[in-house]
Order: structure tokens, then C-alpha cells, then sequence
């Protein structure tokens, strides 16, 4: 199902009457509750290290915002991380005429817009959209003469570290003109994904990048339930080998 369905739960409940609403929002966050004590995401400030996560959109900025994405360190200052299926799914194939706008903030994009000009996905996504493989490496060309990495800089990936990490996730709602961001820490989802709990990552936030205190990307919105079937849990594959292949490959 994933995020996607929630648009259409949103719409849904929009329509019932705020009485209702109220009593069953009280209801679902009683006493005991777990989710009464989750943290909810925060609109994210604006400048420094957060403007190397940006909005991708198909087209141009006008176009449809289709998820988030981030600057990853690479050896040709180029490189984007996301989840896959922002980018390509089996029935209608990968995505023409992506752009990236890092720092987007409300239908500004201060750094330019980026065109992707390749994208890497495992063979297991593009087959069979294996949720185990639901990450994808972008690159993008050039703006101005001037590659990406030099221009906002880029995280270095984080791979094999495990579960029980502190790490920040910032990305962009697609019913929001700028983006939120909250702090927790990863758990296990399994043996081969994570999960991390906050409240308000709702659709246009896959592919959103958990960074670590040290600014280590060590995982992105997607894998089990493309990311999750609700805004308060969001899901990753573990960074580990997969994640490493795959960047050897992105930039080999």
C-alpha cells in the first residue's frame, strides 16, 4: 500500500466533522498509548548542512514534487541518494527529466535546479521491486559550471553501523512549503531493515536522509512499506552491503 494510500486517507477524513475527529484522535492517544509520546516533526531551519536534502520533481519545480532526496560523497561531486521507488517503479520503468532542488524552501530553489542525468537501482528493484533493494543512487549534471558537491557539499555514506543510532531525518511533504525534520533514534525492523518513529513524514517524504550526529547517511525513507503505511513510523533498508555495492557501482 504505502504512502501513497494516505493522500487518499487524508482526503477522507478531512470530511468528517471535527467533533469526531477529537474524540478519536483522544481515544487512539490514551493513557499508556506509546503514540502519545512520539515526537512530531518540526518545520526544518533554513541554511548550513540541511540545504544538501532537497526536493526531486518531475519536469521542473512546477512540476510534480515526486519524493526527497540528498548530497552523497562521491568521486565525481555528483551523486544523490533517495529511495528507489521515487525514481522507477516495474510497470512504468525509471523516470524521465528528474530535477533536484536542494534547499527548497517555500517555491524557492537558492542553490538552482539540477537535472539527473543517470540513475542506479539494484536489479532485484527494477524486476521485482524487492522492498529489500529499495534505494537508488542519482546523478546529476552540472549547473553553471559547477558540479553539486561544490556547491552545498554532501554527506559520506554510512554503512554497517547497526541499529540504536541517533540520527536526525529532514525531508519534504508534499502539502508543505518547507521542509520538517525530527530526531530519534533507528531500531530494528527485522534483520535486514530499521525503522524510526515520529509523527508527520507523510507522502513526498521517501527517500528523506537519516543522518547520524557526524553527518553519516545511514538510511533513507523506503524499503518495508515504501518507507510506511503511516506519517508516525518510517522505515529504511539497513545500510550495508547492499548499500555499499550499489555505490561502487553508482560510481565506478
Amino acid at each position: 500500500m504505502g504512502r501513497t494510500e494516505r493522500v487518499a486517507r487524508a482526503a477522507r477524513r478531512a470530511r468528517w466533522p471535527l467533533a469526531l475527529l477529537l474524540t478519536v484522535q483522544l481515544a487512539a492517544c490514551g493513557p499508556g498509548d506509546p503514540a502519545a509520546d512520539r515526537p512530531t516533526a518540526r518545520p526544518a531551519p533554513a541554511g548550513g548542512a540541511g540545504d544538501r536534502i532537497g526536493a526531486l520533481f518531475l519536469g521542473d519545480v512546477n512540476g510534480p514534487r515526486m519524493c526527497t532526496a540528498s548530497v552523497v560523497t562521491s568521486p565525481g561531486h555528483s551523486l544523490l541518494v533517495t529511495a528507489a521507488h521515487c525514481v522507477q517503479t516495474a510497470e512504468r520503468g525509471r523516470y524521465d527529466h528528474l530535477v533536484f532542488a536542494p534547499g527548497y524552501r517555500d517555491g524557492r530553489a537558492p542553490y538552482g535546479v539540477w537535472p539527473v542525468t543517470s540513475i542506479t537501482v539494484d536489479q532485484r528493484w527494477s524486476l521485482a521491486e524487492d522492498p529489500e533493494y529499495d534505494v537508488a543512487f542519482l546523478t546529476v549534471g552540472e549547473v553553471r559550471g559547477l558540479r553539486i558537491e561544490d556547491r552545498v557539499g554532501a554527506n559520506p555514506l554510512g554503512t554497517g553501523l547497526g541499529t540504536g543510532l541517533p540520527v536526525s531525518v529532514t525531508g519534504y511533504p508534499n502539502d508543505s512549503g518547507v521542509p520538517v525534520t525530527c530526531s530519534g533514534r533507528t531500531g530494528p525492523q527485522g534483520p535486514t531493515q530499521e525503522r524510526f518513529e515520529c509523527s508527520g513524514y507523510t507522502v513526498g517524504t521517501s527517500g528523506s536522509p537519516w543522518l547520524t550526529e557526524d553527518g553519516r547517511v545511514v538510511g533513507v525513507i523506503g524499503g518495508y512499506q515504501q518507507g510506511g503505511d503511516t506519517d508516525a513510523v518510517s522505515y529504511s533498508i539497513a545500510f550495508d552491503g547492499r548499500v555499499t555495492e550499489l555505490y561502487r557501482r553508482a560510481t565506478g
